[in-house]
Formats: structure tokens, sequence, C-alpha cells
């Protein structure tokens, strides 16, 4: 062997040490390090992750977890409650839909809880009872699992993981909650925020929506009343609302959302307990101060029925859900009733007048007994326009244009009789005050009379328009019209005096 060959014989051998240096640097010391840092995190978390078993990213962090199943026990309430095909679930003491707001912050509190302190290591009774975990304030049961790759991995044994841990009093100092893990004798602080979420009972974790469909959703609504019953129907959810009885008309799809809408907003104010009238109610329901069915596109329909039960000297408004397998009781605010009892002539499309403004070629306005006619006119093939009467000149376009858009856009307040035999008995005659709309030929095409302010209600007036209604008016949209030769004649060196 040559000089050569020796040297580079020395240089491999060097290179093996070398690298077994380093190999066992990084398994003989830095490994175990790593491996202590992970576990100490671990060992800060509600929830220990970062067990070998539990995998991880490659970036060394694990999935989120997905969570399961969760217990709160407080003094005098156990919820108990399970995601169940992608839905929370109340199950113990009741079978509910769970809030859903409730428990997402639940379950992202205990994702992310943290130990912010070790208070003590080795406790004694009397420390747990100072700290309030002696009994606790609350009892805590979390399973969840980490996801695999696929996100897949409930049913691994592997990948799941169960907490349980118990809250004790607040510390008034920073406001942070005492804890104490379950296997663990330690006595932590952690954040507030995991205190409020949990300490919830049975009926505030449940769903108190009264009614959760969307009106796109729908394709027949039915309700029968103690004073209305109507219904409304249409083909498909991108077709116009239909009212088919107790008449047949086109429903105003405003009124059917609004409907809907209120609805939405109606809360469980609470839920009865046996001995608190919850048997009454549920016999109140078989003869209902409404009922009401909704039938969706998909999925089965929902029928709402709302009763009055005197209880306690008073009278409270429950609502009964069914839909599916669910089914809800509680007492509701009595305005749910006026939701659903609704006059059936309340669906009629309230548009006063059956015109759109980029038609309208004159227009006159009639004043009231005593005052003078005011004409305006269209100048041909242009966007100007001209007062005719009583004086000649030039009209104010934006003025005008704001009278056609408001006439084109009025809606009723309300309707007080479809097809009266007496419209003078509501003050409507062909010479009441209002407005007459043109076309190009001259034509009258829609025509708005006012009458005699309503009775009992002298902020609104009766008035007749293209429908064949009597309809209310709110006289402050009518104030608010441009109506007057002040108004509408532009006042510049144009205007000159009648011919």
């Amino acid at each position: 062997m040559n000089a050569s060959q020796k040297n580079l014989v020395t240089l491999l051998a060097a290179t093996v040490v070398a690298g077994g240096l380093g190999l066992y640097a990084y398994f003989g010391v830095m490994k175990p390090e790593e491996e202590e840092v992970q576990r100490k995190q671990a060992e800060a978390t509600l929830f220990p992750v970062n067990a070998p078993e539990a995998g991880g990213t490659d970036g060394g962090a694990p999935p989120a977890l997905r969570f399961t199943w969760v217990s709160v026990e407080l003094p005098h309430s156990k919820t108990e409650m399970e995601l169940q095909e992608g839905v929370w679930r109340v199950t113990s003491p009741v079978s509910a839909l769970a809030e859903k707001t409730q428990v997402d912050n639940l379950i992202g509190e205990l994702a992310a809880a943290k130990f912010k302190a070790t208070i003590e290591e080795n406790p004694t009774d009397a420390d747990l009872e100072r700290y309030g975990l002696k009994p606790p304030r609350a009892t805590v049961t979390a399973r969840a699992y980490v996801p695999d790759a696929q996100g897949g991995g409930k049913d691994d044994p592997s990948r799941q993981h169960s907490v349980t841990f118990y809250l004790g009093i607040e510390n008034r100092f920073d406001g942070t909650a005492y804890l104490r893990r379950e296997g663990d004798p330690r006595v932590y602080s952690a954040g507030g925020a995991l205190r409020f979420a949990l300490q919830k009972t049975t009926a505030e974790w449940r769903d108190r929506q009264v009614f959760p469909l969307e009106e796109s959703s729908l394709l027949r609504i039915e309700v029968k009343a103690s004073r209305n019953a109507f219904t409304l129907e249409r083909a498909t959810t991108d077709k116009p609302w239909q009212l088919t009885q107790p008449l047949a008309l086109r429903a105003a799809p405003q009124r059917v959302a609004r409907m809907v809408s209120d609805l939405r907003f109606r809360r469980i104010l609470s839920f009865p307990r046996p001995e608190e009238g919850e048997e009454k109610a549920r016999k109140a329901m078989e003869q209902p101060l409404v009922d009401a069915t909704f039938v969706p596109k998909i999925g089965t329909p929902l029928r709402l029925r709302l009763a009055e039960v005197p209880l306690a000297g008073a009278k409270q408004t429950f609502a009964m859900t069914e839909w599916g397998s669910e089914v809800m009781l509680g007492v509701v605010d009595r305005g749910t009733i006026n939701d659903l009892d609704v006059p059936p002539l309340d669906f009629k499309d309230k548009k006063v007048l059956a015109v759109q403004a980029r038609d309208v070629r004159g227009l006159i306005v009639h004043p009231a007994a005593g005052g003078e006619t005011l004409t305006l006119v269209k100048v041909p093939d242009t966007q100007r326009w001209e007062v005719e009467a009583p004086l000649h000149g030039l009209a104010r376009e934006f003025k005008v244009a704001s009278l056609l858009n408001s006439l084109e856009k009025l809606e009723a307040a309300a309707i007080t009789e479809a097809n009266p035999k007496n419209w003078a008995r509501y003050g409507i005659s062909d010479t009441s005050r209002g407005v007459s709309l043109m076309d190009g030929g001259g034509q009258l095409i829609a025509r708005l009379r006012i009458g005699n302010p309503v009775k009992g209600n002298p902020q609104r007036v009766w008035a007749r328009g293209s429908s064949e209604d009597v309809l209310e008016l709110d006289k402050s949209a009518l104030d608010a019209l441009p109506l007057t030769l002040t108004d509408l004649l532009d006042a510049g060196p144009a205007a000159n005096s009648a011919p």
C-alpha cells in the first residue's frame, strides 16, 4: 500500500468515526432533548396529544383535535353531548339538538386551553377545598381523536384521547380559574374563558331556534289560526309565491319572506319541566291557536303549533316544533302567534299602481276641492318635461323623476277591503284628489285616488290604485310626494306665464 492509499483509508476511517459521533449526538442527546420539550409542551396543554402514538405533521405539530363527546357536570346539572353525523346533540338527560354556537365555543376553548401556571405540586385536602376543587365546581370529560392524513382515525385507539378535569373557583386577582386533571395531583391555573364556556345547564346547551328553515327552501306554507287561515304555494323555489286559499292571487314575495324571517328570529325562552306544566302544554297542542305546516323542497315537512296555557295565574305561550324525529316544546314570546295569524289579504301585493316610470309620458295632479289641476307632459324624443297648466313652463326634471319613481314604488300599509260595493263610504270617487298617469297617446295607464282618513288611525288615508281594493296609505308617504306647482315648475328664466 503506497502513501496515497494510506491517506485515503485514514480519511474514510475518520469520516466514519465523525458520522458515528454525529448520530450519537443526535439520537443520544439532541433527540431526547426534543422529546422532552414536546413532553413539557404537551403537559402545558389541557389535552396532551403529542404522545408518540398520536403522530404529527411534517413540521412536528399534531393535526387539530376533533372532539366527539363531552360531558359537563355542575353541582345541580349534568349534560352529555355527542357529535352525530356532523351535528352536535344533547344525549342526556334529554335528546335534543345542541346550540351550535355554545358547543363550538366550548370545543374551541378545550382545544386551545393551556395551563398558565402550576399552583400546587402536591395539594392537601385543605388546599383543594381552598381552590374550590373539593368538591369541584364542574367536572368535565371530553373525548377527541387526532385525524390521520386522510381525516380518519376516529376508531383508531392510538389516535383517541380522553381527558377528565375538575374546575375550581375563580382567582379574582387575575381572572384565571383553578383546575386539576384526573390522574395528575397538581393544581393549575387556566384562562377564565374556559370557565365561562362550560358553566351552563342542560337547558342552556340546547338549541332554542323555534323555526330553522329558510324561506328560499320552501314550496308550501299552510296555516290554520284562530282568526285566519291561508295556504301559500309555488311550483319551484325560483317561482313566485301564490296565495291559493282562501282566494287565489299572486302573493307579495317580500311579505312571505318577512313572515318566515320573523319566525327564524324566535327563540325558546324556557323549557318546561314535567312539574312546571309540560303535560298541560302538550295537552293544549291538541287544540292549538296556530297549526302551521311548512313543506321544504328537500326533506320532511315541519309542523309548528302554538298554544296558550295558564300557569301560575298567568297565560304563557308555548310552541311545539316537530321536524322528522325532532320534537321541541318551550315557552315563546306572545308575538310568535301574530307572526302566523295573518289576514290572507296581507299577502296580496300592496303595490299601489301597476305602472313603470319609464312608460309615463304625461301626468295630471288632481287637487282637493277648490284647487287648480296641474298638468305635465314629456317633450317627445327628449328627457324634458313641461308644465302645461295652470302655467306654462319647463318642469324640474329631477322632481318629476322623483315623483314618478315614488309612485312606481308606492306600497299600501294595509288592505281594508277587496272589491268593495260602495267606494263612497271611504271618500273615494272619480273626482277624488290624486294623480293620473298617461302614456304617449294620452291614454290613462294608472290613477291614484285618495279618500278619507282611516277611522281610528288618522295617520293613514284610504285610497284606490290599480287594483279593486281599498288601500290604506301612510299620510307621511303622500306628504313626501312633490305634487304642487311650486315643487314641479322650474322658476328659472325658461318659465313663463300661461299662453
